[in-house]
């Protein structure tokens, strides 16, 4: 089928990207090895290519599926030559640093850094030519029609209209509308017959404005040629939401969703969530120590603060901080909500007369906010996302809408946290950063956020 088919192609190319980063690799250590001594005989000579493998083990499977996930691979129609250079420039920088990582933690050696950097150079021209030429081949697809998969749409006529436009340009160039029929106004049969006059491999339904009976009856058709038959479930319109199917109690269901689904980029998320928890936990344990021993000696009262926060789809949870305010600060809320400076349900003071002297000091480092590893580690919060707020102000928002923060797992940083965090003053400014994180998710993101988060603390900016 069509999309298999895609995804066949996918592969192909990411197999044929690994040989050439294996070639590029080879080459780069043939031209330091053996033929730069001819022009500069004094060259360090370098080891064997045995000793450098393990870059190779590296570079060669993993690049490409990096490349994927950067979005190399998609839209290549329309994407511009910056466009695959910087996401080919972002795909060897997290190649990079897993080296580096491998370098530092496991003492692997790299070497000869002229082979590398040379390799480097060579890939990502091989890969900018490979892609060149995959792009004027479409581009000839296009012109000509050579190769082309004949289908039948059929539909509303209001349908038809606007199906072939709204379609990208690597897909119409696999295909060949060999007939449209309009199952609303002609019969079942018109279809049948258009099936064997054309020799159509599928009948493609744009049936947005079809009654479903008029959908079942063709389909039934189409069976009994042995014709695929793909219907668009685009008749539901949303304006966040995106389709996908799944299968429940053997029946096959179509689901919206407005957050980020189920997938290996979600696992690999909780694991990263997991170990960089813990190991964050054991780095900072002396700020531990030192935020105890400056709680009990600054002021009466426990040294953790725990409230009571929505996590996920509102689950109530018990939060962990550091106390940064007197013992007596939820008592005396109430008589200090006419200084509040946010708008919205969110209650917050920029010099807040209940925080005492270390305590602040505490907040302006974001020490505070160490004991949330705990949270992370038992599964309530994530390193990133949408900061949690108490129960009682997720009770008192009024649009319904704003409610779909709650839709992923808390984090420790998000957007709102990196970009002005107390500036901020208004709650529909920061649910629109949360709803941005939300529609835009990514390793890739939450990788940006978390290092953009660094300068924010050390910038001294606060915290919630």
């Amino acid at each position: 089928m069509l999309g298999r088919r895609q995804e066949i192609n996918l592969q192909l190319t990411e197999l044929l990207d690994s040989a050439l980063l294996a070639f590029c690799f080879w080459f780069a250590y043939f031209l330091r090895a053996d033929f730069a001594p001819f022009f500069w005989p004094e060259m360090v000579e370098i080891p064997p290519l045995e000793q450098f493998y393990w870059v190779m083990a590296v570079v060669v499977p993993f690049t490409p599926v990096v490349l994927e996930f950067r979005g190399f691979y998609t839209h290549l129609y329309h994407k511009t030559p910056a466009t695959s250079l910087r996401q080919l420039a972002e795909s060897l920088v997290i190649i990079g640093m897993v080296i580096g990582a491998l370098m530092i933690f496991l003492k692997w050696d790299v070497p000869s850094r002229a082979v590398v950097i040379l390799a480097v150079v060579l890939s990502a021209a091989a890969l900018l030519l490979r892609e060149g030429w995959q792009r004027e081949l479409l581009r000839r697809r296009l012109a000509d029609g050579r190769g082309r998969e004949r289908v039948i749409v059929a539909g509303a006529a209001q349908d038809l209209d606007g199906f072939e436009e709204q379609m990208p340009p690597e897909q119409r160039a696999s295909i060949e509308v060999a007939a449209r029929i309009d199952i609303t106004r002609q019969p079942v049969e018109d279809l049948v017959t258009a099936m064997h006059e054309t020799a159509a491999a599928r009948v493609i339904f744009a049936a947005r404005h079809v009654h479903f009976g008029k959908i079942e009856e063709a389909v039934q058709a189409c069976e009994t040629e042995g014709v695929e038959a793909w219907i668009a479930a685009d008749f539901f319109q949303t304006a966040i939401a995106r389709p996908t199917f799944d299968v429940l109690g053997g029946r096959l269901m179509l689901v919206f969703h407005s957050t980020p689904q189920a997938s290996w980029s979600l696992i690999f998320k909780n694991l990263v969530d997991s170990v960089g928890a813990l190991i964050l936990l054991i780095l900072t344990l002396p700020l531990w120590l030192v935020a105890a021993a400056g709680i009990r000696l600054s002021s009466p009262g426990p040294i953790f603060f725990r409230q009571e926060r929505s996590g996920r789809h509102g689950q109530p949870f018990k939060m962990w901080k550091f106390r940064t305010m007197h013992a007596d600060a939820e008592t005396r809320r109430a008589e200090l909500e006419g200084l509040n400076e946010m708008t919205g349900p969110v209650f917050k003071i920029r010099d807040d007369p209940r925080i005492f002297g270390f305590g602040r000091w505490l907040r302006k480092t974001s020490i505070d906010e160490l004991p949330q590893l705990i949270n992370v580690l038992r599964g309530e919060m994530s390193l990133v996302g949408p900061r949690p707020l108490p129960v009682y102000e997720i009770q008192r928002i009024e649009k319904h809408a704003q409610r779909r923060r709650l839709s992923v797992k808390p984090g420790l940083t998000c957007l709102w946290q990196v970009t002005g965090r107390n500036g901020i003053t208004n709650f529909e400014e920061w649910v629109a950063l949360d709803l941005k994180y939300i529609d835009n998710w990514s390793l890739w993101l939450d990788a940006k956020i978390l290092l953009q988060t660094i300068p924010a603390v050390l910038r001294g900016l606060g915290a919630s």
